[in-house]
């Protein structure tokens, strides 16, 4: 929860300091301002961690030369309906935005896209994807790859990454179902959030690095996370980076570079877009009436705590944007002063 006493921005101001940051950073105004409608939606969304935040690793690897900052994502048509995105290791979100918007333009013309993308970088969170997509009408399933943190069932070391999962269905009342996932119980964030205030962690997040349970944030920096649902978690994790990593022709599994360790480096993250343009299959009133049904049944189950009610993946993230929108955005006082540290650089 972001603390009251914190600095809020209106969103087009912060829109406009995360732009000039990013083209302090090297990068043109058109690839700052992709960027940027990612990562300003997750702040949007409450999701801090994946927001404007993020300019302290992708400034970090754009400055090294980890990430390209000139890079140009270029589209390869694979089938009429299929296409390639080569990142050239562009910044993630660059990558990203130009998959999306290959995938919105083939399932406008077909029903349903499919966009593989490679040589590309952390995206940011897959739900500002999902919004986008569905402000325009269509359905998405999206996903990535990711460094390599958890450890496959029954081993002891990092195999694979916790990669993201998303699925996104529009509502044209603007209440869209959006679900945005890792495969981890947590993300690595969360463990370092506690690191830095001093908290211990629930025992069911991560391992040492012996593989052992540790409610103990630094060794559990050093150890594994812990896929949802065991050997559920570890199957949908699998599938994810066979999408985004090896159909892609992407890295993979442990060929992908860790930014942490070698933040100098390419890291050839693969993502993957499926679209599908919800007008094809009836109009927009049938789809709200058939929406708003699914919700209110979910809605009318009585709540165990009255003060929790039943909520569908999306709500929160929705509530906190229209909040924001009136508001300003919260922004931690670290974050604000490398965006103007960045933007300063812009003649």
């Amino acid at each position: 929860m972001q603390h009251k006493t914190e600095p809020t921005l209106a969103v087009e101001e912060l829109r406009q300091l995360g732009c000039q940051a990013f083209q302090g950073l090297g990068l043109t105004q058109e690839a700052a301002e992709h960027v940027c409608e990612v990562l300003v939606l997750a702040d949007l969304f409450g999701l801090t961690t994946h927001g404007l935040s993020r300019v302290e690793s992708y400034g970090e690897r754009l400055q090294s030369g980890g990430i390209s900052a000139s890079a140009e994502p270029a589209v390869e048509t694979l089938a009429p309906a299929i296409a390639r995105v080569e990142g050239h290791n562009a910044v993630g979100p660059l990558v990203g935005m130009t998959a999306l918007e290959v995938g919105m333009k083939i399932a406008r013309q077909f029903g349903i896209g499919l966009v593989l993308a490679r040589g590309s970088n952390h995206f940011g969170p897959i739900s500002p994807y999902s919004y986008i997509a569905a402000e325009q009408g269509f359905a998405s399933i999206i996903g990535s790859n990711a460094t390599t943190t958890i450890a496959p069932s029954g081993g002891s070391d990092a195999r694979l990454g916790n990669s993201p999962l998303g699925f996104g269905v529009p509502n044209p009342n603007g209440n869209h179902f959006m679900l945005d996932m890792a495969m981890s119980v947590v993300a690595r964030a969360k463990i370092r959030n506690a690191l830095a205030r001093q908290e211990t962690i629930p025992d069911n997040w991560a391992t040492d690095a012996n593989g052992r349970p540790t409610t103990d944030p630094r060794a559990a920096l050093d150890g594994f996370l812990l896929p949802i649902g065991g050997h559920k978690g570890y199957g949908l994790a699998l599938v994810v980076d066979l999408l985004a990593g090896l159909l892609s022709n992407a890295a993979y599994l442990t060929h992908v570079k860790s930014w942490v360790d070698a933040p100098d480096e390419p890291q050839n993250l693969g993502h993957f877009f499926i679209l599908i343009d919800t007008a094809r299959l009836g109009s927009t009133a049938w789809l709200k009436e058939r929406m708003i049904d699914f919700a209110d049944i979910l809605h009318q189950s009585p709540a165990v705590d009255p003060a929790s009610p039943v909520i569908v993946p999306g709500e929160i993230e929705l509530k906190k944007m229209r909040r924001h929108l009136q508001e300003g955005v919260p922004v931690e006082a670290a974050t604000r002063q490398l965006l103007d540290q960045y933007a300063n650089r812009v003649a």
